[in-house]
Protein backbone atom coordinates (compact mmCIF):
# COMPACT_ATOMS: atom_id res chain seq x y z
CA UNK A 1 0.00 0.00 0.00
CA UNK A 2 1.07 3.65 0.03
CA UNK A 3 1.89 5.45 2.17
CA UNK A 4 -0.07 8.30 3.15
CA UNK A 5 2.62 11.09 2.58
CA UNK A 6 3.84 9.54 -0.64
CA UNK A 7 0.15 8.85 -1.60
CA UNK A 8 -0.95 12.61 -1.17
CA UNK A 9 2.50 13.80 -2.78
CA UNK A 10 2.12 12.13 -5.81
CA UNK A 11 -1.80 12.82 -6.01
CA UNK A 12 -0.95 16.46 -5.67
CA UNK A 13 1.70 16.41 -8.65
CA UNK A 14 -0.97 14.32 -10.93
CA UNK A 15 -2.90 17.61 -10.50
CA UNK A 16 -6.34 15.44 -11.17
CA UNK A 17 -8.15 19.14 -10.70
CA UNK A 18 -7.99 19.00 -14.37
CA UNK A 19 -8.29 15.44 -15.14
CA UNK A 20 -11.52 13.04 -16.31
CA UNK A 21 -9.18 9.72 -16.60
CA UNK A 22 -6.55 8.18 -14.16
CA UNK A 23 -4.77 5.08 -14.50
CA UNK A 24 -2.81 3.66 -11.90
CA UNK A 25 -0.71 1.16 -12.73
CA UNK A 26 -0.02 -2.16 -10.20
CA UNK A 27 -3.09 -0.97 -8.28
CA UNK A 28 -2.64 -2.94 -5.20
CA UNK A 29 -5.15 -2.63 -2.55
CA UNK A 30 -6.43 0.77 -4.25
CA UNK A 31 -5.27 3.03 -1.94
CA UNK A 32 -4.29 5.55 -4.88
CA UNK A 33 -7.35 4.63 -6.92
CA UNK A 34 -9.94 5.20 -3.48
CA UNK A 35 -8.14 8.13 -2.26
CA UNK A 36 -8.48 10.05 -6.29
CA UNK A 37 -11.71 8.76 -6.86
CA UNK A 38 -12.74 9.95 -3.25
CA UNK A 39 -11.56 13.92 -3.87
CA UNK A 40 -12.80 14.21 -7.50
CA UNK A 41 -16.21 12.07 -7.85
CA UNK A 42 -16.59 13.08 -11.46
CA UNK A 43 -12.94 11.52 -11.80
CA UNK A 44 -12.68 7.71 -13.85
CA UNK A 45 -10.39 5.79 -12.19
CA UNK A 46 -9.06 2.64 -14.59
CA UNK A 47 -6.81 0.39 -12.10
CA UNK A 48 -4.52 -2.32 -13.63
CA UNK A 49 -3.82 -4.97 -10.52
CA UNK A 50 -2.29 -8.52 -11.76
CA UNK A 51 -2.02 -10.25 -8.12
CA UNK A 52 -5.35 -11.94 -7.22
CA UNK A 53 -5.02 -11.46 -3.71
CA UNK A 54 -4.61 -7.52 -4.48
CA UNK A 55 -7.25 -7.55 -6.55
CA UNK A 56 -9.64 -9.22 -4.43
CA UNK A 57 -8.85 -6.37 -1.37
CA UNK A 58 -9.01 -3.66 -4.06
CA UNK A 59 -12.69 -4.61 -5.23
CA UNK A 60 -14.02 -5.00 -1.48
CA UNK A 61 -11.87 -1.41 -0.67
CA UNK A 62 -13.92 -0.29 -3.58
CA UNK A 63 -17.31 -1.50 -2.37
CA UNK A 64 -16.37 -0.40 0.96
CA UNK A 65 -15.95 3.22 -0.09
CA UNK A 66 -18.26 3.16 -2.75
CA UNK A 67 -16.21 3.96 -5.75
CA UNK A 68 -18.04 3.27 -8.37
CA UNK A 69 -15.91 5.41 -10.50
CA UNK A 70 -13.14 2.77 -10.40
CA UNK A 71 -13.35 0.44 -13.25
CA UNK A 72 -10.35 -2.95 -12.22
CA UNK A 73 -8.56 -4.71 -14.86
CA UNK A 74 -7.33 -7.59 -13.59
CA UNK A 75 -3.14 -7.81 -15.49
CA UNK A 76 -0.29 -6.54 -16.56
CA UNK A 77 0.92 -3.26 -18.12
CA UNK A 78 1.01 -2.46 -20.77
CA UNK A 79 -2.28 -3.49 -21.66
CA UNK A 80 -4.52 -2.58 -24.62
CA UNK A 81 -7.10 0.49 -23.10
CA UNK A 82 -9.41 2.35 -25.34
CA UNK A 83 -9.28 5.77 -23.93
CA UNK A 84 -6.45 8.14 -23.26
CA UNK A 85 -5.52 9.36 -19.93
CA UNK A 86 -5.31 12.50 -18.30
CA UNK A 87 -3.05 11.04 -15.43
CA UNK A 88 -1.21 8.06 -15.12
CA UNK A 89 0.13 6.44 -11.94
CA UNK A 90 3.06 3.72 -11.40
CA UNK A 91 3.27 2.49 -8.17
CA UNK A 92 5.30 -0.53 -9.27
CA UNK A 93 7.06 -1.65 -12.89
CA UNK A 94 7.43 -5.78 -12.47
CA UNK A 95 10.54 -5.31 -13.87
CA UNK A 96 9.41 -3.56 -17.06
CA UNK A 97 9.87 0.19 -16.07
CA UNK A 98 10.64 1.53 -19.57
CA UNK A 99 8.28 -0.29 -21.52
CA UNK A 100 5.91 1.16 -18.85
CA UNK A 101 7.30 4.35 -19.21
CA UNK A 102 6.69 4.54 -22.80
CA UNK A 103 2.96 2.61 -22.43
CA UNK A 104 2.43 5.91 -20.60
CA UNK A 105 3.50 8.35 -22.87
CA UNK A 106 1.22 6.88 -25.48
CA UNK A 107 -1.95 6.01 -23.36
CA UNK A 108 -1.74 10.22 -22.05
CA UNK A 109 -3.30 12.53 -23.54
CA UNK A 110 -1.07 16.23 -24.91
CA UNK A 111 -0.11 17.72 -21.36
CA UNK A 112 -1.31 14.19 -19.36
CA UNK A 113 0.86 13.88 -16.39
CA UNK A 114 2.53 10.77 -15.38
CA UNK A 115 3.62 10.30 -11.64
CA UNK A 116 5.90 7.62 -10.56
CA UNK A 117 7.21 6.08 -7.14
CA UNK A 118 10.25 3.95 -6.46
CA UNK A 119 12.30 3.09 -3.44
CA UNK A 120 14.94 1.27 -5.32
CA UNK A 121 17.94 3.92 -6.30
CA UNK A 122 18.32 1.56 -9.78
CA UNK A 123 14.88 2.54 -11.05
CA UNK A 124 14.97 5.96 -10.40
CA UNK A 125 18.26 6.70 -12.11
CA UNK A 126 16.65 4.36 -15.16
CA UNK A 127 13.19 6.23 -14.95
CA UNK A 128 15.20 9.44 -14.80
CA UNK A 129 17.29 8.51 -18.17
CA UNK A 130 14.48 7.51 -20.16
CA UNK A 131 12.64 10.58 -19.06
CA UNK A 132 15.25 12.63 -20.97
CA UNK A 133 13.92 12.70 -24.55
CA UNK A 134 12.01 14.55 -26.82
CA UNK A 135 8.13 14.77 -25.82
CA UNK A 136 8.43 14.45 -22.42
CA UNK A 137 8.78 18.30 -20.50
CA UNK A 138 8.91 19.40 -16.51
CA UNK A 139 11.17 15.87 -14.98
CA UNK A 140 10.49 16.55 -11.31
CA UNK A 141 12.22 14.12 -9.03
CA UNK A 142 11.58 14.17 -4.87
CA UNK A 143 13.03 11.91 -1.97
CA UNK A 144 10.36 12.23 0.62
CA UNK A 145 11.92 10.76 3.65
CA UNK A 146 9.44 10.31 6.80
CA UNK A 147 9.43 9.29 9.84
CA UNK A 148 6.50 8.77 12.29
CA UNK A 149 6.37 9.35 16.08
CA UNK A 150 6.66 5.78 18.15
CA UNK A 151 6.83 4.50 21.72
CA UNK A 152 9.87 3.37 22.97
CA UNK A 153 9.94 2.27 27.24
CA UNK A 154 8.82 5.82 28.83
CA UNK A 155 9.90 8.09 25.92
CA UNK A 156 9.12 8.47 22.31
CA UNK A 157 11.26 8.54 18.90
CA UNK A 158 10.91 9.36 15.24
CA UNK A 159 10.77 5.62 13.62
CA UNK A 160 12.01 6.39 9.97
CA UNK A 161 10.50 4.49 6.98
CA UNK A 162 12.43 3.77 3.99
CA UNK A 163 12.92 6.90 1.37
CA UNK A 164 10.83 7.33 -1.14
CA UNK A 165 11.77 8.87 -5.04
CA UNK A 166 8.73 10.39 -6.70
CA UNK A 167 9.54 11.12 -10.36
CA UNK A 168 6.31 13.90 -12.09
CA UNK A 169 6.35 14.72 -15.42
CA UNK A 170 4.13 16.05 -18.60
CA UNK A 171 3.98 14.69 -21.62
CA UNK A 172 4.25 17.91 -24.32
CA UNK A 173 1.61 19.80 -25.80
CA UNK A 174 -2.01 20.78 -25.37
CA UNK A 175 -4.52 19.22 -23.98
CA UNK A 176 -7.96 20.21 -25.54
Amino acid sequence: MTKEAVRALALSKLELHRASHLIDIGAGTGSVSIEAALQYPGLRVTAIERNPDALRLLDENRQHFACANIDIFPGIAPMTIAEKADAIFMGGSGGHLTELIDWSMRQLHPAGRLVMTFILQENLNTALAHLDRPGVQGVDCLQLQVSSLTTLGSGHYFKPNNPVFVIACQKEGTHV
